[in-house]
């Protein structure tokens, strides 16, 4: 027997069959304001917004100062080629006072009268006249066999006084005549020393001790200047 699920009426009845009624279709309806997911979506967000501005505010709070480019010794007078600029953050503004920013130019003449490290910010403190450091820029000529090759800018070095050919009989030359000094120049010698086949450094010496030095180096009749550098 056949079952027609289209229509339904009475058995027996001739009135013409109904067709069945869909059921109403349901809208969907946008949450309201006072739908609490609608808040915690606006919350997300803004959080979103506000700490985007917080990290591209902070990106920008930093400043340009220098650094040394390498170790330089106290007495040296600081120039630009011995320096790095870098970006640093301060956590108080006061504290940018105490160095040296990429913006202003370098004190003229400045001479340090302590030394500092390589990548160390440079501080303001650090530098002075060249009277307040209580040194002297000694210029020395030595022979390239009488001088350690890993000498250079900032190392320190022993200087010693030697008595070529057994003369001057009596001068001890075991001790150093400058001890622990600084190089502030080590440069290749110019075309005067390169002539001799000398090489020339620059030492940062105490006044007294660099009197001492051209005082021996005056009493000997053929000397021979000797750098061992320091460890």
């Amino acid at each position: 027997m056949a079952i027609d699920l289209g229509t339904s009426h009475s058995a027996g009845s001739g009135a013409p069959p109904r067709p069945l009624t869909p059921p109403a279709a349901t809208r969907s309806r946008s949450p309201g304001w006072r739908d609490p997911r609608l808040w915690v979506g606006v919350v997300v967000v803004a959080g979103s917004v506000l700490l985007g501005a917080r990290v591209v505010g902070a990106a920008d709070d930093t400043v340009t100062v220098w650094a040394a480019a390498e170790e330089l010794a106290p007495g040296a007078t600081l120039a630009a080629d011995d320096l790095v600029a870098v970006r640093v953050r301060f956590a108080d503004e006061a504290d940018l006072a105490a160095y040296l920013p990429t913006d202003e130019e370098l004190p003229a003449d400045a001479t340090l009268t302590r030394g500092v490290g390589a990548g160390e910010l440079v501080p303001t403190a650090a530098l002075g006249d060249a009277e307040d450091t209580g040194l002297l820029q000694l210029p020395i000529a030595v022979e390239p066999e009488q001088l350690a090759g890993a000498v250079s800018s900032g190392t320190r070095v022993n200087v010693y006084l030697v008595a070529r050919g057994g003369s001057d009989r009596g001068y001890d030359s075991g001790e150093p005549v400058l001890e622990d000094v600084a190089v502030l120049d080590a440069t290749l010698a110019d075309e005067g020393y390169a002539a001799s086949g000398l090489r020339r450094l620059v030492l940062a010496v105490p006044e007294e001790d660099a009197s001492r030095f051209y005082g021996l180096l005056g009493s000997l009749s053929d000397p021979l200047v000797s750098v061992a550098a320091r460890g």
